[in-house]
């Protein structure tokens, strides 16, 4: 591969430098677009998203959620509507004044999130408790001005996610469903094998009209944490300002409790900084578009049983349900076995006029291990990805382990917070702490551990008093 294709910065001298050149020339994205923060997803970026897209939206069927698409635009009366909610968004919002040369009679948002438009459709399907629980999804995109700067994938302002929204009849029964989407997401986590701190926000960093937030945060190489999936309580804090009312089984009227949850391509920058290499991207197999692509070692007059042999291991390799790539192409075999491994494709297999004569291949996995396999035993591939898979997974859960410090005051805090990671220690829940913590550290509270009660085990890391909840702090894109 040529010097302008490859990746000459390392991790650890330039982390920001080293993503930005896989992602680009991995094949994932091109930010070159006339418009900061528009990027162009490439073939390969969005291979990767339909493989989530589909492992996420076929677990959303099998629990009884439907897919639908709503408009992009909001006019500003349903956005005033809940205010607060739109408060949370407001510095980000697209707003359309004119089209056609004329001045819009109302001012349109371009969605930076869909509660409003949605609900307000809600408000006019559902009548009767029979109607519930409804539970709806989206595949879309958003638009977002994010003041903090950009980041392809990470932090663009435009982005696909999916957003699902559901109305239930009790606060129980919503509280329950979002249970059930925190293991959707689970899911979606061990296909990418990524360990992630499950946490419920603090409410300073809650969703705008939410009750409380469950969010994803998934530690990155460079000591940073991001957020990935987020799913939210929503209380009544919209039914009732959108008239999302219901008439229960004694014939009262009742106002609906609503959850709303999504994810985006996000998670494939997240993927790539944590699990990459100073090589390229390293994929997981069960979310890799190629679980393993076929590279032939061409010699002169040797070259067409080599490719029909190559195309015949091809063929044995679909056969036993593997995404199976040949390239053929007319480059060296050097030059495939660098940009696949840019591209992250957990395996190689290699094949020459000596693994012909042979009856085998070379394998040659992602994270380094090399194998002969026998051609009439092609299914140790399998068993090849399936260790990758397993692999990688143990590593991400020691890399977590391994970078959470219990920390019991401020100077504690920021001597261990050089080092990145996640930060353990104890909080009195006042907002004024917080913000003190943020402001003196660099560092924020990003939650306590959802469906787990920590015990204290110190004082307050701010002011001293006695702590209500173990939290963890770090650093955030």
């Amino acid at each position: 591969m040529s010097e302008e294709m490859g990746i000459s910065t390392k991790r650890d001298e330039d982390f920001s430098k080293w993503y930005l050149d896989v992602v680009r020339k991995g094949g994932f994205v091109d930010q070159r677009s006339p418009m900061k923060g528009f990027d162009v997803i490439l073939p390969w970026g969005y291979a990767v998203w339909e493989m989530l897209q589909q492992r996420l939206d076929k677990n959303f069927k099998r629990h009884g959620v439907q897919n639908a698409y709503f408009p992009m635009f909001i006019p500003e009366s349903l956005i005033k509507k809940e205010e607060k909610h739109f408060e949370g968004f407001k510095a980000e919002a697209f707003a359309i004044t004119e089209a056609g040369g004329e001045k819009l009679e109302e001012k349109l948002f371009v969605r930076p999130t869909s509660e409003t438009i949605m609900y307000h459709m809600y408000s006019l399907w559902i009548r009767s408790y029979k109607d519930l629980p409804l539970k709806i999804n989206q595949w879309n995109n958003v638009i977002r001005f994010d003041t903090k700067g950009t980041k392809p994938l990470i932090r663009p302002r435009e982005f696909l996610w999916q957003e699902g929204h559901t109305v239930h009849s009790t606060k129980e029964d919503a509280e329950k469903w979002l249970k059930i989407v925190v293991s959707m997401y689970k899911d979606m986590y061990q296909a990418l094998a990524i360990e992630p701190l499950v946490l419920v926000r603090p409410k300073s960093d809650t969703f705008a009209g939410a009750d409380y937030s469950i969010v994803f945060d998934t530690l990155l190489q460079d000591g940073k944490v991001s957020q990935g999936p987020g799913s939210h309580l929503l209380g009544q804090h919209f039914s009732k300002p959108f008239n999302i009312k219901f008439l229960d089984e004694s014939g009262k009227e009742q106002y609906g409790w609503q959850t709303s949850w999504g994810t985006s391509i996000r998670q494939i920058g997240i993927t790539i900084c944590h699990h990459g290499d100073d090589k390229g991207a390293v994929l997981p197999p069960e979310v890799a578009p190629y679980q393993a692509v076929i590279v032939p070692i061409l010699f002169k007059g040797k070259e067409k049983e080599v490719l029909e042999k190559a195309e015949s291991v091809k063929e044995q390799l679909r056969q036993l349900g593997l995404r199976v790539h040949l390239d053929d192409r007319e480059h060296s075999a050097g030059f495939k076995f660098n940009e696949w491994e840019l591209r992250g494709v957990p395996l190689r297999i290699e094949i020459g006029p000596k693994d012909v004569a042979a009856g085998e291949v070379t394998a040659v996995s992602r994270l380094g291990q090399k194998d002969k396999i026998k051609i009439s035993e092609l299914s140790e591939a399998k068993a090849l990805l399936e260790n990758i898979q397993k692999e990688m997974a143990a590593r991400s859960a020691k890399f977590l382990i391994d970078n959470i410090k219990d920390v019991h005051n401020m100077d504690d805090l920021k001597e261990k917070s050089k080092a990145g990671g996640f930060l353990r220690g104890n909080w009195c829940s006042s907002g004024e702490c917080e913000a003190s913590i943020k402001a003196e550290s660099g560092h924020e509270i990003r939650g306590t551990l959802y469906g787990k009660e920590e015990k204290c085990f110190a004082n307050c890391l701010w002011c001293g008093k006695p702590a209500k909840h173990v939290v963890y702090v770090a650093k955030a894109y």
